[in-house]
């Protein structure tokens, strides 16, 4: 019976996402605006950065081993929430998607003011009025709410154009530093940063790099919209963290080595900077272009994220119940409009000058808000193997139990990274879900109490007659 719910994943015409959306869908929201400003926020770690970006990417790798093998052994659970509410019940189920679900609009409303920022660029008038650039930002993030409205055919067709298009520039940086490596391979001793190894600085380092890589899950969010699920999310998550990995990896090497380090600290724009230093200047309005695109493929595959994980705490009954229906797009209209407007909220907020900093600030609680989500899966492979909910293990399960060990031991040393403040922040955001959980939990037992009095009610009139 198990058997025949899995095949008919296969032609529910509402799981629209299959392969190559979910593989677009993590590639596209893990390289948004951040990855093209991410060399000069490592640069004064130095070849630290190295290092932490390896230590980062075997993090990201247990991680993706870990979501993939949860959604082979469950794959008609509709994604992080089922996990952990099998593991560790609903209370810290609700947690960990609200701390994720605030991070995720706190993310976007960014993606958004950085995409104006690259716009500016092309219309100076950006630059010159205070009120267009908050308005075009709030058209961005509609224009996404309106196309997530389509379904999520739409959104997948609109997330592989995106992503094929914002690896031309990474294709285009790894290209110039294999030609710089043929033409002058000496350039790339001559600005060697001098930092000493150090650990301090590996761990600060590493913090930032996995802000770089939050998107790695975005396969198993949307789960119970996806084809095939137990086959689909594993190779998508898998493949596109060791591609978006891969990518990372080169591209930081070629700007550290071929810029002055003290130069690149100061850069606001690292690769157009590359290309300009060894092509000539006017690449830049071209790198520009492409973080444009990139930045929209993001706001488009996170405002999908954000009403997918609205619209499952609204099934768990931990938000209302209206936020969970759908239109004839099988899209949940009023978990997007919701989000929407909170993403909106943040938006202008960053743009009244008094708040910028508290705002800057927020986007570092980001990556703290976002390790429960990953420490609770990873913890969950434990738990539930040991109530014997998982299959005794084979050669395939000690290798995913063997990652969730690794995984759980990364998150919990990038809670140390994180520093005392951010962590302090992080677990502020989610005891502020405290009381919105404690609400469902009081209207969900007085929905049942009500049920049960009408039944009894109902008994006694039964009895009567």
């Amino acid at each position: 019976m198990k058997r025949a719910r899995i095949m008919q994943t296969s032609s529910d015409p509402t799981r629209a996402l299959g392969f190559w959306g979910c593989t677009a869908l993590v590639v596209g929201n893990t390289i948004g605006i951040g990855i093209f400003v991410m060399p000069a926020a490592l640069a004064p770690y130095g070849l630290n950065a190295l290092t932490a970006w390896l230590i980062t990417v075997l993090g990201c790798v247990f991680l993706a081993i870990v979501f993939a093998g949860l959604a082979r052994a469950f794959p008609l659970d509709e994604g992080p929430y089922a996990y952990t509410q099998r593991a560790f019940g609903k209370g810290v189920a609700f947690t960990v998607l609200w701390c994720y679900w605030v991070a995720t609009w706190i993310t976007n409303a960014a993606i958004a003011i950085g995409v104006v920022g690259y716009l500016s660029i092309f219309v100076p008038a950006l630059n010159s009025n205070p009120w267009l650039p908050p308005l075009v930002g709030l058209s961005l993030v509609w224009l996404f709410v309106l196309i997530n409205l389509r379904g999520v055919r739409v959104v997948a067709w609109m997330q592989v154009l995106t992503t094929v298009l914002k690896l031309l520039p990474q294709l285009g940086i790894i290209l110039l530093g294999l030609r710089q490596l043929v033409i002058d391979p000496s350039a790339y001793l001559a600005h060697v940063p001098p930092n000493p190894a150090a650990v301090s600085e590996v761990l600060r380092a590493s913090t930032i790099a996995l802000f770089a890589m939050l998107g790695i899950e975005c396969a198993m969010i949307p789960a119970d919209r996806v084809r095939d699920p137990a086959r689909t999310i594993p190779r998508a998550t898998l493949t596109g963290t060791l591609l978006v990995a891969l990518i990372y990896i080169c591209i930081s090497v070629v700007p550290m080595l071929l810029i002055p380090q003290p130069e690149l600290i100061a850069s606001n724009a690292p690769f157009a900077d590359l290309f300009s230093r060894l092509l000539g200047s006017g690449y830049g309005r071209w790198v520009a272009a492409f973080v444009v695109v990139s930045g929209l493929g993001a706001l488009n595959g996170w405002t999908l994220i954000l009403g997918q994980v609205t619209q499952s705490l609204a099934k768990h009954g931990s938000f209302p119940a209206a936020l969970g229906k759908v239109n004839r797009h099988a899209a949940p209209v009023r978990a997007f409009v919701l989000t929407g407007a909170a993403a909106s909220l943040m938006l202008l907020m960053n743009y009244n000058q008094s708040m910028a900093g508290t705002f800057t600030f927020l986007i570092v609680v980001v990556t703290a808000a976002n390790l429960p989500l990953y420490l609770a899966c990873s913890l969950a492979v434990l738990v539930l193997w040991r109530r014997g909910e998982i299959v005794r293990p084979g050669s395939r399960e000690l290798t995913w139990l063997a990652a969730a060990v690794l995984a759980s031991a990364y998150c919990i040393g990038v809670f140390i990274g994180v520093g005392t403040r951010s962590l302090l922040w992080a677990i502020a955001l989610g005891a502020a879900g405290v009381p919105v959980h404690l609400w469902s939990v009081y209207r969900r037992r007085r929905a049942k109490g009500s049920s049960d009095s009408t039944e009894r009610y109902s008994m006694v009139i039964r009895d009567e007659r």
